[in-house]
C-alpha cells in the first residue's frame, strides 16, 4: 500500500461494485480515505466495505440517490461530519436500459437523465461548493466512456447521458480552475463488470476482449489506477485520459468488430 493520497478524503457515488470498486480500492491502497456512495446496500456494499478495512484507510458507506439534491447535500454533511471535507470526488453513477432507440421508453431516457446527467450536476456542483468554501485544492473526476462520440447501435440513453458528461466535466475545469479545483475525464473501454455481464454471455465477452489489440477487456483496476494517477497529478486539470486499450482506435480504424449484446 502506497501513501501517495494519505489524508485525502474521497467521495465516490455509483460505486459499490464494478468500476466503482475498481476505483475505492485503488485510491485506498494509495492512502486515500473513502466514502461510497450508492443507491441499495446490498451484499457487493458490504463486500467492498470488509475489503476496504484491510488497507488501514478510514472508510463510510452512505445510500441514497444522486438524483435527490437533498440525498446528495445530506451526504456531503456526513461526509464532513465523520470523515472531513472531501478533497476527491468521483462522478460514477448511471444507469442504463440500452435499449435501440425505436424501443426506448420515454420514462427509461428520462431515469437516465436524471441519474446521469443531474446526478452528476448535484454532485459535482454540491461538492465544489464545498471545496470553495473550506478553501479545498480539490480534484474532481468525471468517468465517461468512448460511446460519449462513437455511433454504435442501441443504448441511446448511455450515450446521451456520457455526452453530456463529457462536456460538463470540460466545463466545469474552465471554471474551477480558478478555484484551485482540477476537474478532469477518465475514458474507460470496455470494461468487465458484473453489469456487462447483464448484457453479454461469457463467451461474447471474452471474444468481444480477444478481438482488442491486447487481447482482453478492461478492469474495474485498470480503471481505479488511471483514477489513483489522475488524482496525484497537481498540475493537470481539463484532461481526458482513455484507458481503453486502444478500442476507440479500433472503432476509427474500422478493425474491430463488437459481439451484439443479448437481445431482451
Amino acid at each position: 500500500m502506497g501513501d501517495e493520497l494519505a489524508g485525502q478524503i474521497a467521495v465516490l457515488t455509483g460505486a459499490a461494485a464494478g468500476i466503482g470498486r475498481g476505483i475505492a480500492v485503488e485510491l485506498a491502497k494509495a492512502g486515500a480515505d473513502i466514502c461510497i456512495f450508492d443507491l441499495k446496500p446490498g451484499e457487493q456494499a458490504a463486500a467492498l466495505m470488509e475489503e476496504l478495512r484491510q488497507f488501514d484507510v478510514r472508510s463510510l458507506y452512505v445510500s441514497g440517490d444522486v438524483s435527490r439534491r437533498e440525498d446528495v447535500q445530506a451526504l456531503a454533511d456526513a461526509v464532513e461530519s465523520t470523515l472531513g471535507p472531501a478533497s476527491i470526488v468521483v462522478s460514477n453513477a448511471i444507469t442504463s436500459e440500452r435499449r435501440p432507440f425505436l424501443d426506448t421508453p420515454f420514462d427509461e431516457l428520462s431515469r437516465a437523465v436524471e441519474v446521469g446527467i443531474y446526478g452528476a450536476f448535484h454532485v459535482l456542483q454540491v461538492f465544489a461548493r464545498r471545496m470553495v468554501q473550506n478553501h479545498i485544492a480539490g480534484t474532481m473526476i468525471q468517468l465517461t466512456s468512448p460511446w460519449a462520440y462513437l455511433p454504435y447501435p442501441g443504448g441511446m440513453d448511455y450515450r446521451i447521458v456520457k455526452s453530456a458528461q463529457h462536456n460538463m466535466a470540460l466545463s466545469l475545469a474552465t471554471e474551477l480552475m480558478w478555484n484551485g479545483i482540477r476537474v478532469n475525464l477518465v475514458e474507460p473501454g470496455w470494461v468487465d463488470t458484473p453489469g456487462e455481464h447483464r448484457w453479454y454471455s461469457d463467451d461474447m465477452l471474452k471474444a468481444g476482449g480477444q478481438a482488442l489489440p491486447f487481447r482482453r477487456l478492461c478492469t474495474p483496476e485498470d480503471v481505479g489506477r488511471a483514477v489513483a494517477f489522475v488524482c496525484r497529478e497537481p498540475y493537470m486539470t481539463g484532461a481526458h485520459i482513455k484507458i481503453d486499450g486502444g478500442l476507440s482506435h479500433t472503432v476509427y480504424s474500422q478493425q474491430l468488430e463488437l459481439p451484439r449484446q443479448n437481445s431482451r
